[in-house]
């Protein structure tokens, strides 16, 4: 590896690791040029079939962000009384991120993927995995723009907002999102209220194999649940360092 490719890593790992969420974010103003520096770099993302199946909104209405961020707390008091026992976070900060990006994604792109359009029960599994597909394409550029804010110095914060109906009916008006695309994530931004910090991540041996998938990595049934009832909470929102 030349010292010139090293040079590249380095800078991009800087980046990588310094993207970190956060929930809460210093008041201000997020320059239009870095907006669009954002976007420049989610365009840039691969995608099925070279097909892009993504938009995005940038949100600088404070009366849209306030029904944005109302949406999802709703969605977390729903949540606490159907008992889900999830760690959900404050969605408040979404009211007041100084930047906000709604992704739409147009599904009728599956059809550019392999499916067969017949109705057959062969179709249906073809159909599904077209939408992973695309799925993973609107991700791979969500995630480009992550990058980008984390590299201008903005901490950032990923939230999804698939299958929920509600937010679909009650923002779709006020973006003039058209019926047959869907919103399908946020993107919040900006310099944060107090400092971020690094959650867990598992250690690289936990994640890679070589050849074959390694037996000690697979997790049981068993050992996942248990995973979710004793160590979830702690990963989701805490510092690397405080966790057990």
């Amino acid at each position: 590896m030349t010292v010139a490719a090293t040079d590249r890593y380095a800078a991009l790992m800087d980046v990588v690791r310094h993207r970190m969420t956060n929930r809460a974010f210093a008041p201000g103003e997020i320059p239009r040029e870095h907006f669009e520096l954002i976007l420049e770099a989610a365009r840039h993302a691969p995608s099925g079939a070279n097909s892009q199946p993504w938009h995005y909104i940038i949100v600088t209405d404070l009366a849209v962000k306030q029904t944005i961020g109302q949406c999802f707390v709703d969605e977390q008091q729903h949540r606490a009384r159907l008992r889900m026992g999830f760690p959900t976070p404050n969605y408040n900060g979404v009211k007041t991120a100084p930047g906000l990006i709604v992704i739409v994604a147009d599904f009728r792109f599956v059809r550019a993927f392999p499916v067969l359009n017949d109705g057959s029960d062969l179709d249906r599994l073809y159909q599904q995995n077209a939408e992973r597909i695309l799925l993973q394409s609107v991700a791979a550029s969500t995630m480009c723009a992550h990058l980008a804010a984390a590299a201008l110095g903005y901490a950032v914060w990923w939230i999804t907002a698939i299958g929920q109906e509600d937010i679909q009916r009650r923002v779709r008006p006020l973006l003039g999102v058209p019926e047959p695309l869907a919103i399908i994530d946020v993107m919040c931004f900006g310099p944060p209220l107090k400092p971020s910090y690094k959650r867990w991540k598992k250690t690289l041996p936990q994640i890679m194999s070589w050849d074959r998938f390694d037996p000690a990595n697979f997790l049981t049934d068993a050992e996942i649940d248990d995973w979710i009832k004793t160590q979830r909470h702690k990963v989701m929102y805490r510092d690397e360092s405080k966790v057990d």
